[in-house]
């Protein structure tokens, strides 16, 4: 369980990583985008979204951990 849910964490910081560079963000107060913390990524992909009114699609919500959690 501990790997899947590493993996799905994983997962899910890449995409809001590679959302970020995207726009334009690729570090603030020095610190660069693979040095946040995963809360710290979604903090600032939430204020991007509200911002600039980006419309909501698919692609751009994030990977679903919920999935890697079911239990077999």
């Amino acid at each position: 369980m501990g790997m899947r849910l590493r993996k799905a964490v994983e997962t899910k910081r890449n995409f809001l990583i590679n959302k970020l560079i995207n726009e334009g963000i690729y570090k603030k107060n020095d610190i660069h985008l693979f040095e946040w913390t995963l809360t710290d990524l979604e903090e600032e992909y939430r204020k991007l979204r509200k911002t600039k009114q980006i419309e909501a699609s698919p692609e751009d919500h994030p990977p679903c951990m919920i999935e890697h959690w079911a239990i077999h």
